[in-house]
C-alpha cells in the first residue's frame, strides 16, 4: 500500500479519503517518507503550524517544524526523535520540545512518531502533535506557586525559629536572673533573719538560766525556745529551697546526696545515689549544676505528688565524653500523651536545653517514670 506514498497521496480518491479521515480529529497528523518529506497532513496540523495543507507537501517536515530548540539553537537531523524513531524501526513519545510556525514562532508541543512497515520493511512514519502551550504555562504557574510557596514556609519557618529562639534566650535569662534573686534573698535571710534568730535563742537560754527558780516561767521560756528552734529549721529549709549552702561550697554531689536525704526523710520515699567514681570530684559549671539541681527538685516533687512511688534512684556516669543524669521511680507512670501536660516537665525541657542536655523522659503506666539528661562533650580529654 505505501510502496509508491508520495505518488499515492496525490491520488483524488485516496486522497479525499484520508483527508475526511485525518481532518476528523483536532489533532496534528502528518505523514513522511524516509527522506522526511511530507506525503499527507491534516487541516488541523497545517493550521497549527500557520501553513495550507498544500503548501506543506513535499517539504521537509524536520525543517519545516522541528529545526530548533526552544533557545533557537538548531537541531540537527541526527538529534531530531521523529527521525530516528522510524530510522531505528521504533515509536517514540516527546512532550518537553518545541514545534516552530511560519511567522518563526514556536509553541510547546507533545508528539508521537511511529514508523509505517510495508512487507517488514520501514516506508516512513506518522506524526501526531499537539500544542500544550497551555497546559505547560499552568504547569510552570504550578511550579512558580509551589516555589514561592516554599519560599514563604522557608521564611515563615526562619521567623519562627527566630522568635522561638528568642523565647529560649528569655527563658535562660529569667531562670539565670531568678536563680541570681534566690541567692540574693537566701543570703539577706541568712545574714538578718537568721542572725536575729540566733541572738533571740541566745537571749531565751539566758533569760531561762536566771529564771531557772520560777518554774512557771521557765516552761514558758522553754516553749519559747522550741518556737525558735522550729523557726530557725523552717529558716535553714527555706534558704535550702531558695539557694542550698552545700551546693556553692561542696558542690552538686553533695547537695545531691543532701536533698535525697531530706527528702526521704520527709516522705519516707526510699531514694537511693549511684556516682561513677570517675565523677565523684568532677565539678561542672554553676549553671550546669544548679540547672541539675533544680531538675532533681522538680523531679522529687512530682514523685511526691503525682507516682505513689516508694522508691526513687538517681544514677550519674559517663558515656565518653558525655555526662549522663538519670532519674527514676517505680511510681505508677504515666500515659505518653500526658507528657506535655504539666508544666512541671516542660519546666525539666527547658532547664535540660538551656545547659545544652538531651532531654528524655520514659513511661509506661505501672512502671514508674524515668528522666534522663545526657551532656555531651562535657569531660576533658
Amino acid at each position: 500500500m505505501f510502496k509508491h506514498l508520495s505518488k499515492l497521496s496525490h491520488h483524488a480518491a485516496w486522497r479525499r479519503q484520508l483527508e475526511l479521515l485525518l481532518d476528523s480529529t483536532g489533532e496534528g497528523i502528518y505523514g513522511i517518507d524516509l527522506k522526511g518529506r511530507c506525503v499527507f497532513i491534516n487541516k488541523a496540523g497545517a493550521e497549527m503550524l500557520g501553513y495550507s495543507a498544500d503548501e506543506v507537501l513535499g517539504r521537509n517536515m524536520h525543517y519545516l517544524m522541528h529545526h530548533s530548540y526552544a533557545n533557537n539553537d538548531l537541531m540537527p537531523v541526527c538529534q531530531c526523535q521523529i527521525f530516528r524513531a522510524f530510522q531505528e524501526n521504533k515509536g517514540c513519545r516527546v512532550d518537553n520540545e518545541v514545534l516552530w510556525r511560519r511567522d518563526g514562532s514556536c509553541f510547546h508541543a507533545e508528539y508521537a512518531s511511529y514508523p509505517i512497515f510495508e512487507e517488514q520493511a520501514v516506508v516512513g512514519a506518522v506524526v501526531t502533535f499537539t500544542d500544550i502551550t497551555e497546559r505547560v504555562e499552568a504547569q510552570n504557574i504550578r511550579a512558580a506557586a509551589q516555589v514561592e510557596l516554599e519560599r514563604r514556609v522557608v521564611e515563615r519557618t526562619a521567623q519562627l525559629q527566630k522568635a522561638h529562639d528568642r523565647m529560649r534566650r528569655l527563658s535562660a535569662h529569667l531562670t539565670t536572673v531568678r536563680e541570681e534573686e534566690r541567692t540574693r534573698i537566701a543570703r539577706e535571710m541568712h545574714d538578718d533573719l537568721g542572725a536575729k534568730l540566733t541572738a533571740f535563742d541566745l537571749e531565751l537560754k539566758a533569760l531561762s538560766y536566771r529564771c531557772a527558780n520560777d518554774e512557771k516561767l521557765t516552761l514558758r521560756i522553754e516553749s519559747m525556745l522550741d518556737l525558735a528552734q522550729g523557726a530557725m529549721e523552717s529558716l535553714r529549709r527555706i534558704l535550702s529551697d531558695l539557694r542550698p549552702g552545700v551546693l556553692d561550697h561542696l558542690g552538686l554531689w553533695a547537695a545531691v546526696e543532701h536533698l535525697l536525704g531530706e527528702f526521704s526523710q520527709r516522705t519516707n520515699v526510699v531514694s537511693s545515689l549511684d556516682i561513677a567514681p570517675a565523677l565523684e570530684h568532677v565539678r561542672l559549671s554553676k549553671a550546669t549544676e544548679t540547672a541539675l539541681y533544680r531538675i532533681l527538685q522538680e523531679a522529687l516533687n512530682n514523685v511526691s505528688k503525682h507516682s505513689g512511688a516508694n522508691k526513687v534512684e538517681v544514677r550519674v556516669h559517663t558515656e565518653g565524653r558525655a555526662v549522663v543524669f538519670q532519674v527514676k521511680d517505680n511510681g505508677r507512670g504515666m500515659a505518653v500523651r500526658t507528657f506535655n501536660a504539666g508544666f512541671g516537665l516542660m519546666g525539666i525541657e527547658e532547664r535540660a536545653w538551656d545547659i545544652g542536655a538531651r532531654c528524655s523522659i520514659d513511661s509506661i503506666l505501672g512502671q514508674g517514670v524515668c528522666i534522663k539528661l545526657r551532656l555531651p562533650e562535657v569531660l576533658a580529654l
